[in-house]
């Protein structure tokens, strides 16, 4: 493909004036990696810091540029922003009640549709955010287990919580991680040796369905791999915890666990659970039901009654949809055309791990440099995607969308090429 015309690259001039006022009043103006202060967005200058609205697949920035979002507020945007049927039904919810005294017998309807949908799900509980549901899950392991250790995999991320941060992280203490343990990914012998060197000391092993860090190439499980880890984990009575918290209901609405060929004792979800509404869940076996209900875990709106409806009409239309099978289809035809047209360009662009959550990075410059260069293009012309985090594909997106986002690539493209001969 060729691009035919040359887009001019947007402007963002109320977004550096709202910044310059969040500066004075909000720590770092934006907090998080979405910041400029922590410089995941390279050139800063190419991106915009605030929105102003969002519809199905699209966002608007301060500044009314139009985006077609491949972030989807990094995950929970699964059927599209403004989704007319969810949106309908946290609405008739919140006429009737909301936060109230007593739980609304709504949440029952949702935990009853969690269990009927997800393969390994005896039981749901749920809270706000995916780091709620981590926290959640790793105590449940060490009560169930009265052992400290938890195994993590390199490169992981699980929340934001003490627990799963590192040592030389501000704020962190060494005994917030002195009973964290890391394996390699992919690596069976070297987990069975990490069990065998601290056995009867391992309380859960928790894991993302499959690696899909920020800043490389995502990785599928080797074949075998999760039914090696299951075996482990039952030989040392290790909990094992699923970390659905991105993936959940984009590869399975059974769980990614179920995708994978395996059951989780625990699994967490979050992004893709009510479409933007706020709430999350951690699921589990029976046999940890009890120990669940012995713990001190709660939070002031966790069982508010709308995000519960809105879960119940997200779930619902993913099922209608199918909603994983859309995502797979889009995500390939998206994915195959962005390959093709760095192609077009010499250029080598991969494209890891699911199509439905699919990771970005052009292979041409070790540095990262390039690829943020493309980035930085792509984005200045309306097409949103990042440099360091898995994407995600919304149920909102068309094939027009994706052939206009492969022609402002191959744009793009043509920009980067041309600004290094050295390229050849």
């Amino acid at each position: 493909m060729t691009a035919t015309t040359v887009t001019p690259p947007y402007t963002y001039t109320k977004s550096r004036e709202a910044f310059d006022r969040a500066f004075r009043v909000i720590p770092s103006g934006i907090y998080g990696h979405q910041g400029p202060s922590e410089g995941c967005y390279i050139p800063q200058t190419a991106f915009p810091l605030f929105s102003s609205r969002a519809q199905g697949t699209r966002f608007w920035d301060l500044d009314d540029n139009e985006y077609i979002d491949y972030m989807c507020g990094y995950g929970p945007n699964v059927l599209g922003y403004r989704d007319p049927d969810v949106d309908a039904a946290a609405q008739a919810q919140a006429k009737i009640e909301d936060v109230v005294t007593i739980p609304s017998a709504v949440m029952v309807d949702f935990a009853e549709l969690l269990v009927d949908t997800v393969a390994s799900a005896d039981w749901a509980f749920f809270a706000k955010n995916g780091g709620d549901t981590t926290t959640l899950a790793v105590l449940t392991a060490r009560a169930a287990t009265r052992r400290k250790k938890i195994v993590f995999f390199d490169g992981f991320y699980h929340g934001v919580a003490p627990w799963t941060q590192k040592l030389d992280y501000p704020g962190i203490l060494e005994e917030d991680v002195a009973h964290n343990l890391y394996a390699p990914w992919n690596d069976l012998a070297a987990l069975e040796r990490l069990f065998s060197e601290h056995r009867g000391q391992i309380a859960g092993l928790i894991a993302q369905p499959y690696m899909h860090g920020n800043f490389v190439d995502n990785q599928l499980p080797a074949e075998g791999y999760w039914a090696g880890v299951r075996k482990l984990c039952d030989d040392h009575g290790v909990v094992l915890i699923v970390d659905d918290v991105r993936a959940g209901f984009r590869l399975d609405l059974a769980g990614s666990d179920h995708y994978f060929g395996f059951e989780a004792d625990l699994i967490c979800f979050c992004k893709a659970l009510a479409n933007g509404y706020n709430v999350s869940a951690l699921c589990g076996k029976e046999s940890l039901k009890d120990v669940v209900s012995s713990l001190s875990y709660t939070g002031s709106y966790w069982m508010s009654a709308v995000p519960f409806a809105a879960g119940i009409a997200s779930i619902t239309k993913l099922k209608q949809l199918d909603g994983p099978a859309l995502f797979e289809r889009l995500g390939t035809e998206l994915t195959t055309g962005l390959v093709s047209a760095a192609s077009d360009h010499g250029l080598h662009l991969v494209a890891s791990g699911a199509p439905a959550l699919f990771y970005l990075r052009l292979a041409d410059d070790d540095s990262l440099m390039l690829h943020q260069e493309w980035v930085a293009e792509c984005v200045q012309r309306g097409v949103f995607l990042t440099s360091h985090h898995n994407h995600f594909i919304n149920a909102s997106l068309t094939s027009a969308d994706i052939a206009r986002t492969v022609e402002v690539a191959h744009e793009a493209f043509g920009i980067v090429k041309a600004r290094h001969p050295e390229l050849g």
